[in-house]
């Protein structure tokens, strides 16, 4: 059985680098991520893989604040009204 330890100081400060890096480049091209593979890889080994999965869920959702923030909410097409 692995044992989860906790990431060190130096650990975790690299792996917030990486995933800094990572997100610049993304900002950079339009969130075209194929710009920025070699990034995501090094911000993928750098960080514990649930850390990884909580950043992606974490950037989806600031950039979706960031959006209602400067277009506003605009409310789905309600589907097959009657």
């Amino acid at each position: 059985v692995a044992k989860m330890s906790a990431p060190t100081m130096e650990e975790r400060k690299a792996c917030w680098g990486a995933r800094d890096e990572f997100w610049q480049c993304l900002d950079s091209h339009a969130d075209d991520a194929s710009k920025c593979e070699k990034l995501r890889r090094s911000f993928e080994s750098r960080c514990p893989q649930q850390w990884v999965k909580y950043f992606d869920k974490r950037r989806d959702f600031l950039q979706y604040k960031k959006k209602l923030e400067t277009e506003g909410y605009h409310p789905p097409e309600a589907a097959g009204k009657s």
